[in-house]
């Protein structure tokens, strides 16, 4: 199919920001579905080695999606045939997703093909869209492209192979995929490429990641409250539910209160977005996003079992999902800030403390003081930050 000299950019005017397109949110719903199968596997899993394939599966998920992000940073998302790339990586992603429960079992195959199929496809198109008016992005995009079609018989092979070598397998091609930003992409015959070659719309991707995390944080409590209608509804059943909604509230508040806009501010104004975007975005939002799953699987064992000593599997889940989270947001934070906050340094040491005295202590009270820690930071940043915010 012919395509202009710029193909299906998006039109990129100065001192404006692009938008975020409603196709684009649309394609998000699908990893709000897919968020809460990765919180059920994490629940059926809580030995040592369901954690490590569940995280395998979460880090899949992430790549596939924030790849996606990148790409509609440069296409427009409002031309009819990016429109229907999207929906066509949405069916894939609804397979993705219907199969990651059952991944490491009878539906490997359809999980590494669903997911190689995302990769590669979308990387093919990516390579075909981008008009002749811009040589140096094609060559980029047909590196990235290279990766994953590396990548890609990997992750099938291991969807036809069974139990560990199928885990080896997929740990390589995942190894495969995220070492290649590292290694700039570099191929043959193609040379590698900078960050300086991403010309990221900074305004974009941190909308784009922000709406992921407002997904996820959405997801976690419509999960609470249906769990929570099929329960008694006492004072311990009760007093779980409010613990979980606080929680969520408290991350919410942390991300987006002043967080997001200063990360968006800063890339926007960077002079090297393109590593901005990898180094914010890419990366340090993983702990972010894997700290509100796990927090979820945490929410959802204490609102089924309110009652007597947090069991060790709930002890990591209460006090890891927050950990994980503002450990990222303290990363991510560091890029505007300069330093780590020490207001989130303090939470993670109050959570440090905590997990100490986990063993002794009621799974309500182990809840309420594990985001109790995250309500405390909320407050404290909120209080320094506000000549900040006016």
């Amino acid at each position: 199919m012919p395509l202009s000299p710029r193909g299906l950019l998006r039109e990129r005017l100065p001192h404006a920001e692009a938008r975020v397109a409603n196709v684009e949110l649309f394609f998000d719903l699908v990893f709000a579905f897919t968020i809460t199968q990765v919180s059920h596997a994490l629940l059926h899993h809580l030995d040592l080695a369901g954690a490590l394939r569940t995280g395998l599966l979460f880090l899949a998920v992430w790549w596939v999606w924030i790849y996606t992000a990148w790409v509609t940073n440069f296409l427009d998302a409002d031309r009819t045939p990016v429109r229907l790339m999207l929906f066509l990586l949405m069916l894939a992603g609804l397979v993705l997703s219907m199969a990651l429960p059952e991944a490491f079992a009878e539906r490997g195959l359809a999980f590494a093909a669903a997911y190689a199929f995302m990769q590669v496809g979308r990387g093919a198109f990516t390579v075909w869209a981008i008009g002749p008016a811009e040589p140096a992005l094609r060559r980029n995009f047909l590196r990235v492209l290279a990766w994953l079609a590396l990548a890609a018989p990997f992750w099938v092979a291991g969807g036809l192979a069974e139990g560990e070598a199928r885990l080896l397998l997929w740990v390589l091609a995942l190894g495969i995929e995220y070492a290649s930003p590292f290694a700039y992409f570099w191929t043959p015959g193609l040379g590698r490429s900078t960050t300086a070659d991403w010309r990221v719309e900074g305004g974009h991707m941190a909308e784009r990641c922000a709406g992921f995390i407002l997904i996820a944080l959405g997801e976690t409590l419509l999960v609470t409250g249906e769990s929570f209608a099929g329960l008694a509804w006492d004072g311990p059943h009760g007093t779980a539910f409010v613990i979980a909604f606080l929680g969520s509230v408290a991350m919410w508040w942390l991300y987006f209160h002043l967080g997001q806009e200063r990360g968006a501010h800063h890339i926007t104004r960077s002079a090297d977005p393109g590593r901005m975007a990898r180094l914010g975005y890419t990366y340090l939002h993983l702990p972010v996003v894997a700290g509100i799953v796990v927090a979820a699987a945490g929410d959802e064992m204490v609102l089924q079992h309110p009652g007597g000593i947090a069991a060790p599997a709930a002890i990591h889940c209460i006090i890891g999902g927050p950990a994980l989270y503002l450990l990222g947001l303290a990363l991510f934070k560091r890029i505007s800030l300069g330093q780590l906050p020490l207001s989130h340094l303090v939470g993670l040491a109050l959570l440090a403390v905590l997990a100490t005295l986990a063993h002794e202590m009621p799974v309500l009270a182990l809840a309420g003081l594990a985001n109790a820690a995250l309500i405390l930071v909320a407050a404290w940043e909120h209080v320094s930050l506000r000549g900040h915010a006016a």
